[in-house]
């Protein structure tokens, strides 16, 4: 072949026909990955159910007190941003299908751990060995989706990510309805579990083999997950050893999406979503809502449908529209729920906690009590219109400009 033969520039992994039928096992592939992120929500969504249950909770259980859950709810993040640290060095050196066996490992000793604490301390350690899975699937997991997909359905299969971690959460609300805190943590183990199981039958990525050059393993990997050896072609002469450096942020077309990218992350933490998702059920008990849980199981289905919502509609709306009607729909939802508490916060009985569990309550109704659905409704707006579903998608179409351009090369 001469260098101008048009089939000698076709990328490695690009087939010859897109039309052609693939193998499901690459979407079983990418069920197992997305385990990770579904262990994730449910690890962020946990607290929520399991403060409420913990604060009931009678001698010898632990009980936490109001500092003790604040730390329950905030230390999962010190975790996370281990994880996040760990899990970059385990992508580059361990692989994609290893980091991902490995995170099993914290998610399920975590919530062992909390399923068996004695006290405060258990608890707290459980949650951080818990945040440190969430920071390592969190980064792992759409690295091996996005380089086992194939281009007709990676967009499709990228956005079911961020779809797992708001269905975690809605799990672990819906569970926490029904179940005590302990039962709750043995549920946490069941996902990370059922990843070990399956990611142990997927191959890693070919795009991590071709790296270590090993060319047979990605060959076979690619007919595992794709069904199909048809039209590969070497990559260019040295694009295994292309690479990210500082020099690249000179160039506009780098430092403009990592700057876009890493602000819409920041601005997603600032906006205080996460603790709406850590404390969900304690801030309806706040707002006196009869049936705190209910609305936390409201919450995370709206979070669901509206993430849902967003993965299909970006690409026909239009990024910079859908930015500005969310940054809308926040002030306006965080404003109403601020005036519900500035409303209710001289009424009477409302400077100590209320017992909404407790039936036939002894205390006089408190006429603020009917304008807990502005709390709830409020809530619901700011999950629909907010980070959840929009920021997060959008911040990582923004980074990935940022891949490498042995990336673009092997997953065009």
């Amino acid at each position: 072949m001469t260098p101008d033969d048009p089939e000698e520039t076709q990328p490695l992994l690009r087939p010859a026909d897109r039309s052609a039928p693939r193998s499901r096992r690459g979407f079983l592939a990418a069920f197992a990955a997305a385990l990770g992120p579904l262990s994730f929500g449910f690890a962020l969504g946990y607290s929520s159910p399991a403060i409420p249950s913990l604060r009931r909770a009678a001698a010898p259980a632990p009980r936490l007190d109001d500092e003790a859950a604040s730390w329950f709810g905030a230390i999962v993040t010190l975790g996370a941003a281990a994880g996040g640290v760990l899990g970059g060095w385990l992508l580059d050196h361990a692989g994609r299908k290893l980091s991902l066996l490995l995170c099993t490992v914290p998610f399920v000793v975590g919530f062992a751990i909390i399923t068996g604490a004695q006290d405060v301390s258990m608890l707290l350690g459980g949650r951080l060995l818990t945040g440190l899975a969430c920071g390592v699937a969190s980064l792992v997991a759409p690295v091996y989706i996005s380089e086992i997909a194939y281009p007709a359905v990676r967009g499709l299969l990228g956005s079911c990510v961020q779809l797992m971690v708001v269905i975690g959460i809605l799990m672990a609300y819906l569970a926490g309805w029904v179940l005590e805190w302990r039962w709750l943590a043995v549920l946490g183990c069941v996902p990370p579990s059922l990843m070990l199981l399956l990611m142990c039958c997927m191959p890693e990525t070919p795009r991590f083999l071709l790296t270590q050059h090993k060319r047979q393993e990605a060959m076979a990997a690619l007919q595992f997950l794709w069904g199909s050896e048809q039209g590969w072609e070497e990559p260019p002469a040295g694009a295994e050893h292309q690479g990210f450096q500082l020099a690249l942020l000179r160039h506009p077309g780098i430092y403009k999406p990592l700057l876009i990218g890493v602000s819409l992350m920041a601005f997603q933490q600032l906006s205080g979503v996460n603790a709406v998702m850590f404390y969900a059920e304690t801030i309806f008990e706040k707002a006196k809502f009869k049936d705190s849980s209910l609305a936390s199981v409201t919450v995370g289905v709206i979070q669901v449908l509206f993430t849902a919502v967003a993965a299909l509609i970006m690409d026909r709306a239009g990024r910079r529209l859908l930015l500005t009607l969310s940054g809308a729909v926040m002030v306006f939802s965080a404003s109403a729920f601020g005036t519900y508490f500035k409303l209710t916060q001289d009424s009477p009985g409302n400077s100590s906690h209320v017992d909404l569990l407790a039936p036939g309550s002894a205390q006089p109704v408190d006429p603020s009590v009917g304008l807990a659905w502005l709390a709830v409704g409020s809530m619901c707006l700011f999950i629909a219109g907010g980070p959840p579903a929009l920021w997060s998608l959008l911040a990582c179409l923004c980074l990935l400009y940022l891949q490498c351009p042995l990336h673009f090369v092997l997953c065009p």
